[in-house]
């Protein structure tokens, strides 16, 4: 067998594919593990910050966010951490990840914890810390969106914060828009933690332009 389909990247598609699948049509399965901050406060049911990860809305939800993890993920587990942050590779890709999930989830308990209506799911936070880590070591490469429109992802980056902040802002949507940008940080700033020499190589990438993937 393929050792690259054995991937943690393709291990974690995999998952949480099956789990969503499974709960995407029982409420009950959901309300287990779905982020809710009253019954994290109330309960200590801190678990939640987690699981909820493993669960999406519908099929188009879940088909984007594992699209983007895996071909995000399996790059900077393939190339870009061994090269730059040298041992334990594995166990720094699953803090990036899992960590992105946790974290991004920080700012709507503190938000909502009083708040019983509120609730949310998905990976849309481990998803964005592991396409801001791959900002950092390449700027300049392009990303496609929709498949077809090629756009650098350092500008990607920046448009995707901005929006995110605009709508978290905005509201009403009922759309978890500051998880998404938290977990963008999160990525962002952990990767370069590891290796402090990373900031300066993503300004100095960032500065000489498109020619410096």
């Amino acid at each position: 067998m393929n050792p690259e389909l054995l991937s943690v990247t393709n291990s974690i598609v995999a998952i949480t594919t099956v789990i969503s699948l499974l709960l995407m049509q029982s409420q009950a399965g959901k309300s287990a593990l779905i982020f809710h901050p009253v019954s994290i406060k109330e309960s200590h049911q801190w678990y939640r910050f987690l699981t909820s990860g493993f669960i999406h809305a519908d099929m188009l939800h879940l088909l984007i966010n594992m699209f983007v993890l895996w071909s995000f993920g399996n790059v900077i587990e393939r190339y870009y951490y061994p090269a730059y942050l040298g041992e334990f590779t594995t166990v720094k890709y699953l803090m990036l990840y899992f960590g992105g999930i946790i974290v991004s989830s920080i700012p709507s308990y503190l938000r909502n914890q009083n708040n019983p209506q509120y609730a949310a799911l998905g990976a849309s936070g481990g998803v964005s810390a592991v396409v801001f880590a791959a900002i950092i070591f390449a700027p300049w490469q392009n990303l496609y969106l929709y498949g077809v429109i090629a756009i650098p992802q350092i500008l990607a980056g920046i448009a995707y914060l901005a929006y995110s902040w605009y709508m978290d802002k905005k509201g009403g949507d009922n759309i978890g828009h500051m998880a998404h940008l938290t977990g963008a940080l999160w990525g962002f700033t952990f990767t370069g933690l590891m290796n402090m020499g990373l900031f300066a190589l993503f300004f100095q990438k960032t500065l000489a332009g498109p020619g410096s993937l």
